[in-house]
């Protein structure tokens, strides 16, 4: 497995992968020394996160290898198919799974997401609209769902 870091306006970023793809992308709550030589096998997941905190990039092309169960990997599927800068509650998330009883079940696949941004678990909210349970912090959840509008606000002065 080849490791990177690389620095976003959230903080630093681990990037993990091979050539069987990307396993793991996290944001880390200390300041790390970003990777001088980007391996080859990380390149594009560095070129694609960077491109997307530029405002250039609404959809990710990776090959992805994430390591966990079967159904966390079709709560992970079902994360990559909400569309940039559109969001849903946990109760819609298991809505779509078929099963609105396994709510916290999905909830807790959610948080175990290994590859934030790419599979934007950040996309699910509280049916109440609350930002809540994320494991990047709720000040990360605000800022890329605001990052993610299309009706930006703009400074008058």
């Amino acid at each position: 497995m080849e490791t990177c870091i690389i620095k976003s306006p959230l903080g630093y970023t681990k990037i993990v992968g091979d050539d069987n793809g990307i396993s793991q992308v996290t944001i880390l709550n200390s300041e790390e020394k970003e990777t001088d030589i980007i391996p080859t096998e990380l390149e594009d997941c560095v070129i694609q996160l960077r491109e997307y905190f530029e405002g250039t990039r609404t959809t990710f092309d990776l090959k992805l290898n994430p390591q966990g169960t079967d159904f966390q990997n079709v709560i992970w599927k079902l994360l990559t198919q909400i569309p940039y800068g559109k969001t849903i509650s946990y109760l819609q998330l298991s809505k779509r799974l078929g099963d609105v009883k396994a709510i916290r079940a999905v909830a807790n696949a959610n948080g175990k997401n290994p590859l934030w941004i790419i599979v934007p678990c950040h996309r699910v909210i509280g049916s109440d609209g609350s930002l809540t349970g994320y494991a990047g912090g709720l000040h990360r959840k605000k800022w890329l769902i605001e990052h993610e509008n299309p009706y930006k606000q703009q400074k008058l002065f």
